[in-house]
């Protein structure tokens, strides 16, 4: 079976970031922050003087696909604990605003009550005007925390209202059309 083009080699850690293993748990130290990932009994990962090196313990397809996720996933870490990943959302509309207060986010979004969400540990939420910049050392948590501000009003076709990710094409439709 193929192995992963990302686990074939050695993967090298960066200078100011400690790699450990112990009892199938992963610890990515950097100057900033630490994160842990639990990885899968059927993958070995060593930590060696070239680099972090990923190894399927046995022959079955799992295994096989695991050691290329594990290698992407070291890697986003890596980076992480040295410079945190940024995601930026946009809110677009009349009347559409959003402030932080507290650790909460309050957002105004055309509903008859203002919406509230809560940052999560480990993120920060800075709020300029109507731009929301979600940062943090772990690229999934980001991600899944700008998916879900997204998710309480995505842009729509015909005015573009809502609240979108920065560089993100919304598809427009004509309206009607008077005859």
């Amino acid at each position: 079976m193929p192995l992963s083009r990302l686990a074939k080699k050695p993967i090298p850690v960066p200078a100011k970031v400690q790699v450990t293993t112990d009892n199938g748990i992963l610890t990515v130290k950097g100057p900033k922050e630490t994160l842990t990932k639990e990885y899968h009994s059927s993958i070995a990962i060593e930590v060696t003087p070239e680099g972090i090196v990923i190894t399927p313990k046995n022959t079955s397809r799992l295994s096989h696909a695991l050691t290329g996720t594990f290698a992407a996933l070291l890697k986003a870490m890596m980076q992480g604990v040295e410079t945190p990943f940024k995601r930026n959302l946009i809110l677009t509309g009349v009347g559409y605003r959003v402030e932080l207060k507290g650790n909460d986010l309050v957002f105004a979004v055309g509903f008859s009550h203002p919406v509230i969400m809560p940052v999560p540990e480990g993120l920060t939420a800075t709020v300029v005007k109507n731009t929301i910049t979600i940062e943090g050392a772990d690229k999934q948590r980001v991600g899944q925390f700008a998916a879900n501000i997204r998710a309480i009003k995505k842009p729509e076709p015909y005015l573009g209202k809502g609240i979108a990710y920065e560089g993100e094409v919304i598809r427009r439709k004509q309206g009607k059309k008077a005859a």
